[in-house]
Order: structure tokens, then C-alpha cells, then sequence
């Protein structure tokens, strides 16, 4: 069985490993949230060092105003030079509409050699760019280009490599829509360079397309080329993730939290209602991500204290339950499952993220109050979850005083430039994967009476149950 863009991708070949952790005690109600920690490891088999640079399909897209032409003047010369033999490339520039540098004429496609190359390069050095005039509407019509450009090649891997400066964003309305359309068909990557482009489009972007989107200040030729290097690494270009749900359960959504956050978009299946895909891509030969999968249920008809099975988990050839039961009513446990934890770990690295943004957002804004408090929240929970690096962008624009408490105190004036690749970071920064050490599993408990029991106990030692 094959996964892929289009009818040429290649055979799913690593291995993968499916583990589904969740707290699997649940009290009952009309609409209760189950939510279960999905960790996916693929690892190598027999697969090749390198997807063959015939397979991938890229458009290099420059998004920039005449006057930060210095931004990609020796940049995109670079990249072009090193780009694999074998490759289809297209070069836009901007104008009115996106205007292809290259090829010229009547093709739309390059085919990568040294010839081509040199002549790219001395393309690229009368590459159209933003000048005094009509500009276009905005992101939307990059990804419309690009859309009907990709799906004119069917090829494993089609990807848009888009570098902007922001200076066509004004008139935006319906990146949203365009987005919905070229979702599935390419995946995109964003560059940002200069000092006047907003975050959210672009983060929008990367998420809905599956790709990053970071501020490159230099070396902007040296990441278009990883960016390029990192898709001849894919050897599952498309793998979905299959959730099939017991009638009980009303809803289901799925969100990649490592090693980047991102919410995934359910497609479903009319002739099986109760089945939903998430569509992922960029599966590299070998690596681990991370997703918290949310299941809302109807407890009215189900039995109490009896193991259900609430949902199945596909991936590829493997299968994963969910299981859980409902127990009566009465007090929580008071221990944490080790399932438990890694739901809030995921929960709570979630909410950790979402308050640096809104705090930096809140700041750019000059809505102090609001910042203070957003980014005291999110100092809290880096100290917890031990996140140095949320620790170390709010020491950027505040001093902390007291982490674990939530205190932080900001200055009297703050570089409002400086924001904004903080602000992406937030949004698109790689998180670490949670490892099988984090979360120890505990020692035995009675699922009768929820009295916790020693590592070696056979029978509970309060209601005389056997301990499973």
C-alpha cells in the first residue's frame, strides 16, 4: 500500500511503533473529554540515505520589496547553486502577480543540472521584485500560484519554499480559503526576512501546509538549502493517522505536539461514519512525534467499571486501542496514572506555548497588564515542565523574578521589532519529544477502591481485590 501526493510516491517503508497513553479512569457524563497521548517511532529500514532529487518538485518564491533586495542578493544565488541534479525548480519573483525568473519562455519547470543551474544564477540577478505600483492581494495568491503550478507535477514531494518581507500582505481576505484548497497538495515552508511582516499569516501558512516558518536575520541561502536537504529525507511524503470511534463518541480531533504544534484537519468517510483521517506528512526514515488525540463521549448508555474500547488508532499497518472505563461517582483517585501525566505534560506544554504568544502579542500591542499576566503564566509552567527555552524568550523583554510563581516584571520600554520573530518562534519552535523516562510508571493500584499498593502487591490491601 502506498501513501503519497500523487500516484508516484513511494511504498511506505520504515517501521513504525504506535504507544497510546492515557488516564484510563474516567467519571462519567453526557459529554466527557477523553484525551490520550499518541507516540509515533519510525525508525530505518532498509530505507536509502537520500529521497532520489527527481522525486521532489520545488518552488522558490521571493516575497520582497525592492528595497530589501540586499536580503536575498547573494541568498538566493546560493541556493540555487546548490540544489541536487535531478530536481524540478521554478523561481518567482514579485510584481503585480507572481512573476517566474525561472525558467523562462514557455516552461514552467527546471530539471537541475550544472548548466541549468549557472543559468539560473544569472537569472536570479534580475529577479523581479516589489517596486512602487500594484502589489498582490497577499499570501493568498503565493499559494495559488504555487498550487496550480505543483499539481501540474506529480511528483513524491512538492513543496513551496516562500521567503517574504510582508510587503504584499495589506488586503488580505482569503488565505483561509486558498489554504483549504492547496492543503494536501504541497507542503510550504516560510522564510521571513526584514522587520515589517506579521506573524499570523505566515504561522497559518506553516501549520495548514505542514512546514515552518521562521525569521532568518543571515544565512538565509544556507536555510533554503536545509530546508531542501531535510525533503530528500522524506520517504513518506503522506501517512495518515486513522481514528475509528465507538457511537458513543460525538467528537474526535487530533493535534501534532512534537516535534512541532500543529492541529491536524479531520477528513471523513460517508460511507463509514464513525471513522475519521488526519492527514500528516514528512515522514523521515527515522524519528518519533508526538500527538494528543481528544475524544468527546456520551456516557448514558455505557456500563460502569468495565473496560470499553472508545476508539482504534491506524497508522500504516498498526493498531493501537483506546481503552478506558467509566467509573461511579465519587471522588477522583488520588494518584496520577502514568498515562495521566503524559496527557498534561502534552496539555500543559500546549498551554505554556499559547500563553508566550498571547503575552508577546499582548506587549506588541501595549497591552501591559495583559502581558505581564500571559507571560508570568507561561514562566510558571516552563519552570515546571522545565522549558529553558520559554524561560530564555521572556528574559528577552522582562526580567523574571520569581518563575515558579508566575512573577514577572516588565521595562518601561520594550523594542517592538524585536517581537515579532519571538512571536514566531512561539508558534513554530520544535518541542521536544517526551521521553520514556519522564513519566514512571507507578507501582500497582485497585481499580475497585483506588487505594494505591506497594511495587510487589498481588491483592489490595483495603478491600482485598486482586490488583491488575
Amino acid at each position: 500500500m502506498t501513501y503519497g501526493m500523487s500516484s508516484h510516491t513511494l511504498p511506505l517503508q520504515p517501521a513504525i511503533r504506535l504507544h497510546v497513553d492515557l488516564d484510563g479512569d474516567l467519571r462519567p457524563h453526557r459529554s466527557a473529554k477523553i484525551e490520550a497521548h499518541l507516540r509515533v517511532d519510525m525508525a530505518a529500514d532498509s530505507a536509502p540515505v537520500d529521497l532520489p532529487a527527481v522525486e521532489l518538485a520545488v518552488i522558490i518564491a521571493v516575497d520582497v520589496a525592492e528595497a530589501n533586495r540586499p536580503a536575498v542578493r547573494h541568498a538566493l544565488p546560493t541556493a540555487l547553486r546548490a540544489l541536487p541534479d535531478g530536481i524540478s525548480f521554478t523561481v518567482l519573483g514579485s510584481g503585480p502577480e507572481p512573476v517566474r525568473c525561472y525558467p523562462r519562455g514557455d516552461a514552467e519547470w527546471a530539471v537541475a543540472d550544472h548548466a541549468v543551474r549557472r543559468r539560473a544564477v544569472f537569472a536570479a540577478g534580475a529577479l523581479p521584485l516589489h517596486r512602487d505600483g500594484p502589489r498582490p492581494a497577499g499570501y493568498a495568491v503565493w499559494a495559488a500560484g504555487a498550487r496550480a503550478l505543483l499539481t501540474g507535477r506529480p511528483l513524491s514531494v512538492r513543496h513551496l519554499v516562500l521567503i517574504t518581507d510582508g510587503s504584499s500582505a495589506p488586503g488580505e481576505t482569503r488565505l483561509e480559503e486558498e489554504l483549504e484548497a492547496c492543503a494536501g497538495q504541497f507542503t510550504c515552508d516560510v522564510f521571513a526576512v526584514g522587520a515589517d511582516w506579521n506573524p499570523d499569516p505566515l504561522l497559518a501558512l506553516a501549520e495548514r501546509l505542514h512546514g515552518t516558518a521562521e525569521f532568518v536575520d543571515e544565512g538565509l541561502g544556507g536555510a533554503i538549502t536545509g530546508a531542501i536537504e531535510r525533503l530528500r529525507r522524506v520517504h513518506t511524503p503522506r501517512l495518515p493517522i486513522e481514528v475509528t470511534v465507538r457511537p458513543s463518541v460525538r467528537q474526535v480531533s487530533l493535534s501534532e505536539k512534537a516535534p512541532r504544534p500543529r492541529r491536524l484537519r479531520a477528513q471523513a468517510h460517508p460511507e463509514r461514519p464513525h471513522r475519521w483521517s488526519f492527514p500528516t506528512y514528512q515522514w523521515h526514515e527515522q524519528g518519533r512525534r508526538d500527538y494528543l488525540l481528544t475524544l468527546v463521549a456520551d456516557a448514558d448508555t455505557d456500563p460502569l467499571e468495565t473496560d470499553l474500547q472508545f476508539a482504534m488508532v491506524s497508522i500504516g499497518d498498526v493498531h493501537e486501542p483506546v481503552v478506558a472505563r467509566w467509573h461511579r461517582p465519587g471522588p477522583a483517585p488520588a494518584h496520577a496514572s502514568a498515562g495521566a501525566a503524559s496527557v498534561r505534560f502534552l496539555t500543559g506544554t500546549a498551554a505554556m506555548r499559547n500563553a508566550l504568544r498571547e503575552g508577546l502579542e499582548a506587549l506588541q500591542k501595549g497591552q501591559r497588564e495583559v502581558a505581564e499576566r500571559c507571560l508570568g503564566q507561561a514562566a510558571s509552567m516552563a519552570e515546571k515542565f522545565e522549558a529553558d527555552w520559554v524561560l530564555g524568550e521572556i528574559r528577552e523583554v522582562a526580567d523574571i523574578e520569581d518563575a515558579a510563581a508566575g512573577r514577572v516584571r516588565l521595562p518601561t520600554a520594550v523594542d517592538s521589532g524585536a517581537l515579532r520573530p519571538m512571536i514566531l518562534r512561539a508558534g513554530s519552535y520544535p518541542g521536544g519529544t517526551l521521553t520514556d523516562t519522564v513519566f514512571p510508571r507507578p507501582g500497582p493500584y485497585c481499580r475497585q477502591c483506588s487505594t494505591p499498593a506497594g511495587s510487589e502487591a498481588r491483592y489490595c490491601i483495603a478491600c482485598g481485590k486482586e490488583l491488575l
